[in-house]
């Protein structure tokens, strides 16, 4: 096992400072449920979204933005050719593409054949829960629904395994985020359990680090450092009383970040 290296946040600011500056255009083929939270979160960190999900447009649309998410949440058939025909052709623009395989497992085998497939076009990072990543390996998990059973340390075996099979970056996030390459390790710490009680916030992330991994060339360190910034701005946004004032706050810690992390 590699030495787990814990992020510090003069490694991270440069990369969140960089969104803000070049403004990436992130891509965004994502479940139902989280489009408008994640389109206001890439909004919030300086990033442009956009949904362009129609199988006739994905490839042209992929072929002009600076990167592209990938999220397997409610996934269709229709969807499913979307996905397949996008990350086919962020491989051959080499767009960063970002794979998040919502809900991955034994029970769900559309999903985790369409995943196989996804793995084939080189993702750049793969974002998932514990349970998620054990199961996108092969191994044994216990998910709920969408939801990790597993710890990320008990996933960290898996995510080095997929990292070095695949040649890509893999993100276990929970209550201690790890960030690998299969060689190298980052271990980001903090955050707050309501990050976990509003939906969308692993989506939002995954999408977030569609931003980082957009314009630069250590895919490791950047992924890093937007598990960092979502960490930081969840502490940050505990001030506020219930999880929809939550929401909103996490938001606004996001918008302001490089302004308040003196």
């Amino acid at each position: 096992m590699p030495t787990i290296n814990t992020l510090l946040a003069a490694q991270a600011l440069p990369f969140i400072q960089q969104i803000q500056q070049q403004q990436p255009l992130v891509h965004c083929i994502t479940n139902d449920v989280v489009q408008n939270f994640t389109a206001n979160i890439l909004l919030a960190i300086g990033a442009t979204p956009a949904m362009v999900i129609a199988e006739e447009e994905v490839s042209a649309f992929v072929s002009i933005a600076n990167s592209l998410l990938i999220n397997l949440g409610t996934i269709t058939r229709d969807s499913a050719k979307s996905m397949l025909l996008a990350a086919a052709q962020a491989q051959k623009t080499q767009t960063p593409w970002v794979l998040d395989p919502v809900a991955v497992s034994s029970v769900l085998s559309f999903r985790s054949d369409i995943a196989a497939q996804l793995l084939t076009y080189k993702p750049t990072v793969i974002r998932g829960n514990a349970s998620e990543i054990l199961a996108l390996n092969g191994d044994n998990c216990s998910a709920k629904g969408p939801d990790s059973q597993d710890s990320t340390k008990s996933a960290l075996n898996a995510a080095n395994q997929l990292a070095l099979k695949h040649n890509t970056i893999v993100a276990i996030t929970g209550d201690i985020d790890y960030v690998t390459d299969g060689n190298n390790i980052y271990g980001v710490t903090g955050g707050d359990i309501a990050l976990t009680k509003v939906t969308g916030t692993g989506c939002s992330l995954s999408a977030m680090v569609a931003a980082f991994v957009a314009n630069t060339t250590d895919s490791l360190l950047a992924t890093a450092a937007a598990c960092y910034m979502m960490k930081t701005a969840g502490e940050r946004a505990t001030k506020q009383y219930g999880l929809g004032s939550y929401a909103v706050a996490l938001i606004d810690q996001l918008s302001v970040f490089t302004t308040t992390h003196q």
